[in-house]
């Protein structure tokens, strides 16, 4: 078996569509989970000055759609020392979701590297 045979295989379950479709799916993910990840970090820093009123000026953007998770995870996470970390966890999470589906050994990146072997 050849290394193209191998590759065929490990993609036989992805339809010819899918493929198309991968590095569109690839940037537009790549993208929203690393715009997602800076709005967390926007809210790490609003954190550091509690008189800005998220309801606001430019702020609504980077609390609505933060704000869903950070309730959720702040039921879980209580304050340490009076400081809120739940945006330090979801940036953590969600970096490592990135980095899973489309880092440089991301799923997504590896299948989109055997499809271009293939084609």
């Amino acid at each position: 078996m050849t290394f193209y045979d191998a590759a065929a295989d490990a993609l036989s379950f992805v339809t010819p569509v899918l493929i198309e479709a991968l590095p569109t799916v690839h940037l537009v993910l790549a993208f929203s989970l690393g715009a997602w990840t800076l709005t967390f970090i926007f809210r790490i820093v609003l954190t550091w000055y509690p008189q800005v009123k998220l309801s606001e000026g430019f702020w609504p953007l980077v609390s609505w759609p933060t704000e869903p998770l950070l309730v959720i995870t702040r039921k879980v996470v209580a304050p340490i020392g009076g400081v809120d970390v739940t945006p330090v966890i979801w940036v953590g999470v969600i970096s490592l979701l990135r980095e899973l589906l489309v880092g440089q050994q991301g799923l997504l990146s590896q299948m989109l590297l055997k499809s271009q072997a293939i084609a």
